[in-house]
């Protein structure tokens, strides 16, 4: 069985400076697979090649064996590709709805469609509740929460989520790792870029790690914990955290 994602030798570069280089993965579907590396490893750079935010200077992005390089963000979508950011930007002057009903008319244009999919999305990350809120009153956990669901009302076979538990308090880290858990439960295939090592030691069933851009090992999580080249590029914290 090929692979849902399939990356090959892909690259970026400003200038003198490489982004990513010559980066190989996969990624089977029901798979959850983890993004680990210091800041400025290339991490989120990687998440805009492959939706098609930025275009590679080199390799190519596959999906279900469809090549879809430097593809519009727009048709990726379409595609079945979804995506969270680390940098949270809710409509704020939408309600939490009404935020989701935009993602949900990226992939229907009738409206009630849309509002079934937002609701659907909202119940299943706990804020239906705060349906009819508007998006300024959430808590940094709940914009996650509402990025998420944003993500989902699209219906995604593959959901690409930057940062899911960055910058929320340790109850709401508990939830969010349950909700990644349902997704693939429901057979949603998920990466996820992950700062915390515990949450992607435990969540991941493969690793892959960057330093500098560049891949220094991919695989189950205990061999990339175990990798020399991991361990030196966080000094130690690897192993410490686990």
């Amino acid at each position: 069985m090929s692979p849902l994602l399939d990356v090959s030798g892909l690259t970026k570069r400003y200038g003198g400076v490489t982004a990513n280089a010559d980066i190989v993965f996969d990624v089977n579907e029901g798979e959850i697979v983890g993004i680990i590396g210091p800041n400025g490893a290339g991490k989120s750079t990687l998440f805009d090649l492959i939706t098609g935010f930025q275009q590679p200077d080199g390799g190519r992005v596959l999906l279900d064996g469809h090549d879809i390089t430097g593809l519009r963000p727009d048709r990726i979508s379409r595609l079945g590709v979804a995506r969270t950011f680390q940098k949270l930007k809710p409509f704020i002057d939408l309600t939490v709805t009404e935020n989701v009903i935009v993602g949900a008319l990226a992939h229907t244009s009738d409206m009630k469609t849309a509002r079934d999919r937002a609701l659907e999305s909202l119940a299943f990350v706990d804020l239906l509740e705060k349906r009819n809120n508007f998006a300024r009153e959430l808590s940094t956990g709940q914009r996650k929460r509402l990025e998420l669901a944003r993500a989902l009302a699209m219906s995604p076979r593959l959901i690409l989520m930057d940062e899911v538990t960055g910058g929320v308090d340790q109850r709401s880290i508990v939830g969010l790792i349950a909700l990644v858990l349902e997704l693939k439960q429901r057979g949603v295939t998920v990466v996820m870029i992950e700062h915390n090592m515990q949450v992607i030691m435990r969540l991941a069933d493969r690793i892959l790690a960057l330093h500098a851009g560049r891949p220094i090992a991919f695989g189950a999580p205990e061999q990339v914990r175990s990798e020399p080249a991991v361990v030196d590029a966080y000094l130690g914290t690897v192993t410490d955290a686990a």
